[in-house]
């Protein structure tokens, strides 16, 4: 293979922009995206509210192309990482995507469209709920198993709140035609079972992330931007409590109220006191041991969790009517939107170097 062969499948590799390197979390840009849009508009920033949406619609549209024509043209390798646990949990990316879309067009006021979308996505996280745990922990042939646990583990967990943020969303804004009483009710339940088992997986996660810290050394190469998705999990979690203690009048929304409301205000403490952590591990994977900081679809994982803590952080203020919370997330908006730009420009320019590679290798071939 030529040099100029080798670095184009390096990009591909790097970019997941083919069939056949394609990742399971690929659906990250489109939740990072989405997300931002979601708190543009809670700023009323609506022209970039707008242009943020279509612009993630676009990427759902691409990647869930990519997608299909990998389990129908790539089937093998599509079935080796349902069976990798470092890399399973990743396809959980596609239920919160769908979902953030919905969460974005109920914003928008467009009810039906954003009922469909979170059916599918309800659809598709019941089925990978099951699926991934059973594929990835019983039908893997690593051992021990232990060492694969890393950041796109509690990616299971930010599917099951995005459920419930949808789900409870569409509750507070049922159309006054559509304002059926078992209806809501149906979402109702949907939102408060997918909040209580998004939290339930997060100690399960973060005990697994422990243990495996414990047991087995985690190197700085192992400590990549995916390890932000635990910020992440716990701020949508505090948005779908948030949105729980919105969602109105519904009995079991009344007898979960207090424990739902404590909950997510410790969540909140817990995904803030993260932060600096987090950033404190970047600094020491690439600073203290040198550690290229270069485009991969791994960082979208880190953009969706600075976006959500943003939207998180105005939620909760605003149900709990703490000014200082809604004022950080208000401000934390133009720091996820910042590093949002940087990683698109990235992919962009990972983009162009990969064409002019690719345009390089077939003029040597010529």
């Amino acid at each position: 293979m030529s040099d100029g062969q080798m670095s184009l499948t390096h990009l591909q590799s790097r970019w997941g922009l083919s069939p056949g390197t394609v990742t399971p979390g690929c659906f990250a840009s489109v939740m990072a995206t989405g997300i931002m849009s979601v708190g543009a508009h809670l700023k009323g920033l609506t022209a970039l509210s707008t242009v943020l949406f279509w612009l993630a619609v676009i990427l759902y549209a691409f990647f869930l192309t990519l997608v299909c024509w990998r389990a129908c043209s790539h089937n093998e390798g599509l079935r080796a990482d349902l069976h990798n646990p470092s890399k399973a949990f990743g396809f959980f990316t596609f239920v919160a995507a769908t979902n953030v879309l919905a969460t974005a067009l109920e914003g928008q006021g467009h009810f039906r469209i954003a009922l469909v979308l979170l059916g599918i996505g309800l659809l598709a996280w019941l089925i990978l709920g099951y699926l991934i745990p059973f594929s990835a922990l019983l039908g893997s042939s690593t051992s021990p198993i232990l060492t694969q646990v890393n950041g796109t583990w509690f990616v299971c967990v930010v599917a099951a709140q995005s459920v419930a943020v949808a789900a409870s969303g569409l509750m507070a804004d049922l159309p006054a035609p559509a304002a059926d009483a078992n209806f809501g009710a149906v979402l109702a339940v949907i939102s408060v079972i997918a909040w209580s088992v998004g939290v339930g997986l997060y100690l399960v996660c973060a005990v697994f992330v422990g243990v495996r810290a414990l047991l087995h050394r985690i190197d700085p190469e192992d400590l990549d931007a995916p390890y932000w998705v635990m910020m992440g999990a716990l701020a949508i979690s505090v948005v779908a409590g948030s949105k729980i203690l919105e969602g109105g009048t519904s009995p079991i929304f009344t007898a979960t109220t207090v424990i739902i409301a404590g909950t997510s205000a410790i969540l909140w403490s817990i995904s803030t006191w993260l932060i600096p952590a987090l950033v404190i591990a970047g600094l020491w994977r690439h600073f203290r041991h040198r550690i290229p900081l270069g485009y991969s679809a791994g960082l979208w994982s880190m953009v969706f969790p600075l976006g959500m803590y943003s939207v998180a952080s105005t939620n909760v203020g605003e149900v709990d009517e703490v000014p200082i919370i809604s004022w950080i997330g208000a401000q934390w908006y133009w720091i996820g939107l910042s590093v949002w730009a940087i990683v698109f420009c990235a992919m962009v320019w990972s983009f162009v170097r990969s064409t002019n590679a690719r345009a390089s290798s077939s003029a040597a071939a010529d």
